[in-house]
């Protein structure tokens, strides 16, 4: 029984020391692993022979000796790396792992690793890795493999570019300290949650950064690589999204995760949160060109004479108008107004024609058409008018002239009531008023 004993506990103790000393160390050519560094594998050209075990393992403490001669022999062709998937059981979970120790051949496709069905010695390891890598040459050779060690984030099209690689280094200075609001997600290289967000995460980058003009951002975090932000905001799965709203404490993004819930959501923050349009003047040629080509539309109010309204009428107009810029400010739209018979180029290219005033047209500069107010000029009858735009409806015409019209100089209205002009007195007093009445045949 002492004897059984004494084996027990020796056993014990070399499971223990087993399980809290690593197999492998920093004087070994074997990559330990884990979700920290496991990114390395993701974003590597090599390829990577990875064995994943678990400390208590015996058949992994017997593979260890070997592992450690194939990962010599092979240093500087093929990458050996290790993962203790008793402790970093997520890895071992992503990659399918339920016994050990398990190899994987993580060749062309990172995405996609092999399962390496060779001997357990190093000699067999290293011909097994050597097999492998004649499979990868031969396959770039053909064309039918290319580089997999683009990040996640990387790369060419779409609205990849749209989206802000966010590290701890510039985290603080765009997102806490920047002017806009943002939408960020932290998400992990091998999470298959995130690989099926990325599209449509890219995809909406591109819509909000026009539709919000630059105010709402889209920024995404390798959490497994910066794990200081993911535990600062206490990131616990994959992926997650927080919303950043200046002068506020970050939030969980609630919404669904396609392209047209994300762009929502982007829409309600910068309505909530940016300033309305600006109501300009038509001034000059500048001050039309600029916003109805910067704009998706531009919304034109030609405004009665200062002298049939007065300063008073015509702020009523344009208090008008600056309510409906504040409420349809999520819109890409541009607002100007002009005076009546101040630009009758204008007037005439959108059939306004000099009288019915105050009026408005919508311009879709990029497709010269536009639509009128029909309705009334007034809360109600614009609100009308604009929501119909918002969804395609409502009859619409071409531009005459199929481009801008010219513009003339004029001054900006100073805020004041009109004034009539003067006319000149006329000096009756050489006049013969008696002549007037004298008709000679």
């Amino acid at each position: 029984m002492k004897t059984l004993h004494g084996v027990l506990a020796s056993w014990f103790a070399c499971t223990l020391f087993l399980t809290v000393h690593a197999f492998y160390s920093s004087s070994d050519d074997v990559v330990e692993l884990n979700p920290s560094n496991f990114n390395k594998v993701l974003q590597s050209d090599s390829l990577w022979l990875i064995e994943f075990y678990a400390p208590w393992c015996g058949h992994c403490q017997s593979l260890t000796p070997e592992w450690k001669k194939a990962a010599t022999a092979l240093k500087g062709v093929v990458k050996v790396g290790a993962v203790d998937a008793d402790q970093h059981q997520s890895l071992g979970s992503q990659y399918g792992i339920q016994g050990f120790p398990t190899i994987k051949v993580f060749g062309a496709n990172k995405n996609k690793p092999e399962d390496y069905q060779g001997g357990r010695t190093g000699q067999a390891i290293v011909e097994g890795a050597l097999t492998a890598l004649r499979s990868l040459v031969k396959e770039r050779l053909s064309g039918k493999s290319g580089s997999s060690g683009q990040s996640r984030q990387g790369g060419g099209g779409g609205g990849k570019k749209d989206v802000v690689d966010l590290t701890e280094d510039n985290f603080d200075r765009l997102v806490l300290n920047g002017e806009e609001s943002w939408l960020v997600e932290f998400f992990a290289p091998w999470c298959g949650h995130c690989k099926r967000l990325e599209p449509e995460w890219a995809a909406a980058a591109s819509e909000v950064r026009e539709q919000t003009k630059g105010q709402v951002k889209l920024g995404a975090v390798d959490a497994t690589i910066h794990q200081g932000l993911a535990s600062r905001y206490g990131v616990r799965g994959y992926p997650t999204i927080k919303v950043f709203v200046k002068g506020e404490q970050p939030v969980d993004y609630e919404g669904g995760r396609t392209r047209s819930d994300i762009v929502a959501r982007a829409l309600d923050l910068y309505s909530a949160n940016a300033p309305p349009p600006e109501l300009l003047e038509i001034l000059n040629q500048d001050v039309l060109k600029k916003t109805c080509e910067d704009n998706q539309l531009c919304i034109i109010a030609v405004l009665p004479h200062i002298l049939d309204t007065g300063a008073a009428g015509r702020n009523g107009y344009l208090e008008v108008m600056m309510k409906m810029a504040d409420k349809y400010k999520q819109k890409a739209w541009g607002w100007l107004w002009t005076e009546a018979g101040a630009q009758m180029d204008l007037e005439s290219s959108l059939g306004i024609g000099g009288f019915g005033y105050p009026a408005m047209a919508a311009i879709n500069a990029r497709k010269m058409k536009f639509a009128l107010l029909k309705g009334s000029f007034s809360e109600t009858g614009i609100h009308e008018f604009l929501r119909d735009l918002s969804v395609g409806r409502g009859s619409t015409s071409s531009v005459g002239g199929a481009a801008l019209p010219k513009i003339h100089t004029v001054e900006a209205w100073d805020g004041k009531d009109g004034v009539l002009p003067e006319e000149d007195d006329i000096d009756l007093s050489d006049v013969d008023l008696d002549d007037l009445g004298r008709v000679e045949l």
